[in-house]
């Protein structure tokens, strides 16, 4: 079956529909969200994106990322993709939006504007194999440092959201 993105302008107006992957090869601006999980120590989780993922497999990012589908709320997507990939929910706060682009090696493209929400949790996430292969807690200091050492390690939004978003310390 197909999946739908949102289309969308610079100020998150929907212009329309169109079909996932030829939105990801058109670079077409959509609607996206990512959610940034901490526990009550401060520390971020990340999650190691499952390597057959269409892009960025096997990197690391945030706890969950995804598109809302047509016809739904960015909060309610936010929720309903956090149970489907890390198996819980908590409590999102919407902290930032912003628009990024890059160019994948691969041919596809991310052109999104994000809506990043941040949660608490303190419990281990119960992973779907289709969308990660590991996950993990970590200090924002430490984060910050290895993101720094060995950036091909972290998925492109990831190290955007954490370089330029002081928001999102606990």
């Amino acid at each position: 079956m197909k999946e739908f993105v949102i289309l969308v302008d610079n100020k998150d107006k929907e212009l329309g529909v169109c079909e996932k992957l030829e939105t990801h090869e058109k670079a077409l601006l959509h609607r996206a969200f990512s959610i940034l999980v901490f526990n009550s120590k401060g520390e971020m989780m990340l999650q190691q994106r499952a390597k057959g993922k269409y892009h960025c497999g096997g990197l690391w990012s945030n706890a969950c990322c995804g598109h809302p589908r047509p016809g739904e709320s960015v909060d309610s997507a936010a929720r309903r993709r956090l149970m489907e990939e890390m198996g819980f929910e908590c409590v999102l706060q919407e902290i930032k939006t912003f628009i990024y682009r890059v160019k994948f090696d691969n041919g596809l493209a991310e052109n999104e504007f994000l809506h990043v929400f941040k949660g608490v949790f303190d419990c281990r996430p119960k992973i779907n194999p289709d969308e990660a292969d590991d996950w993990k807690w970590i200090g924002m200091g430490k984060l910050k440092k290895d993101i720094q050492l060995h950036p091909e390690k972290y998925s492109y939004w990831f190290k955007l959201i954490v370089k330029n978003h002081q928001s999102i310390d606990r």
